[in-house]
């Protein structure tokens, strides 16, 4: 899509209801990648490989913590970079775009990861224009998936009324 022409509008954003519920879903998704995670150490330790459950039982409390922002940094830079989406957003049918409609890029996921670990982030977003801090400091919208696409299919129709194909002018 040619996105010259094309702005996201707050009449696209997700609304709070679904930004809550996203919120929690995600815990939930951080919750099942960290136990996926734990699971396969321990798989590895039943066939003999043992080192990275004994490494893991002999974490003191700032290793313990390096280790969970690990994990939360996989669980939304993975999702949002490959998908644009989390577990969460694929549940409440949202997704992250820039302002003109277009995929964010890898920085501007890592910047909206490192936002919300500002402390009490996860309120910004219930504020009146439903956008969190995490989404205005890194310049990004999520969005309600059918009203964007919808946007999208009348600007694309919009941004043709005129256009002649190169049969029509032979």
């Amino acid at each position: 899509m040619n996105t010259q022409n094309f702005i996201v509008t707050p009449e696209l954003f997700a609304s709070r209801e679904k930004r809550f519920g996203t919120y929690i879903l995600d815990i939930i998704g951080y919750y099942i990648l960290a136990v996926l995670i734990g699971v396969g150490i321990g798989l590895l330790a039943s066939i003999g490989i043992e080192a990275p459950l004994n490494y893991l039982t002999d974490l003191d409390s700032l290793e313990n913590l390096v280790l969970t922002l690990i994990i939360y940094f996989t669980y939304y830079i993975l999702f949002e970079t490959l998908l644009h989406r989390t577990l969460g957003k694929f549940i409440t049918q949202t997704k992250v775009v820039m302002e003109d409609g277009s995929k964010p890029g890898v920085l501007d996921i890592i910047l909206r990861t490192l936002c919300r670990l500002i402390p009490f982030e996860f309120f910004s977003f219930l504020g009146e224009k439903g956008r969190g801090w995490h989404d205005s400091m890194s310049n990004t919208y999520v969005v309600d998936i059918k009203k964007f696409e919808a946007k999208k299919r009348t600007q694309l129709d919009l941004d043709l009324i005129g256009v002649t194909s190169q049969t029509d002018s032979v």
